[in-house]
């Protein structure tokens, strides 16, 4: 029997129909990640937001306790997301605060990718009441970091019993690009991944130098002495 959910392209989302959704992404709360490494985490929520720019799909940015306890939102991300203020909160819960419902609610959208910290908390507590709204609720696992292993896996397991979708971030990114014949996105979307992709991405570098015998990516390529 099939579970496609509402308010999808048969099950897809779409740039259309989505906002990107980013909570608590403060050094205080980076320190106590464990799941995922670090510095990686880190590629991909920049690789995330990136996209959701590239791609005009809106964005929520929010923060807590920042000048008590969390520390001021990374700047890789702050850079990125220079035109949006992050909305302040005490709760651990977003949803808990009226500014970001109402943030969620202006965007019009019914697909809500999640990218946030803890997962555990911070994370799957407004995935359980967007759910309760009505919202579909995408939580991207590897943009999303956990006090340990078992507390991401458990934190997960519990949003997906719940109706959460699990989703990674290239997978995210793909999704809105959808089709490489949409050549709207094509070129931004390439440079995107030959710089925050890894093995993927070097990939596309490699076919483009190597194969297709276009420019190197570098701003100062490597030359061969004859």
């Amino acid at each position: 029997m099939k579970n496609i959910l509402p308010h999808t392209d048969a099950g897809l989302i779409t740039p259309e129909t989505s906002v990107v959704v980013f909570i608590d992404h403060q050094p205080q709360m980076l320190f106590g990640v464990a799941n995922i490494e670090r510095q990686q985490l880190v590629n991909n929520v920049v690789l995330l937001a990136k996209a959701a720019k590239e791609f005009g799909v809106p964005t929520v940015l929010t923060a807590v306790e920042t000048e008590s306890f969390s520390g001021y939102v990374w700047p890789q991300l702050m850079d990125v997301l220079s035109d949006q203020q992050p909305i302040e909160r005490s709760s651990m819960n977003s949803w808990d605060t009226p500014a970001f419902r109402q943030a969620i609610e202006t965007s019009g959208r019914r697909n809500v990718v999640v990218s946030g910290l803890w997962t555990e908390v911070c994370v799957t507590w407004p995935t359980l009441n967007m759910l309760d709204a009505g919202y579909n609720v995408y939580i991207v696992e590897d943009a999303c970091g956990a006090t340990s292993s078992a507390a991401h896996d458990a934190a997960l397991r519990r949003s997906v019993q719940a109706g959460a979708v699990p989703m990674t971030t290239i997978a995210t990114v793909l999704e809105f690009q959808r089709d490489w014949a949409n050549r709207d996105h094509y070129d931004a979307l390439m440079d995107l991944l030959r710089e925050h992709a890894g093995a993927y991405g070097s990939g596309i570098e490699y076919a483009y130098s190597m194969v297709h015998k276009a420019p190197q990516a570098a701003l100062h390529p490597h030359v061969v002495s004859p």
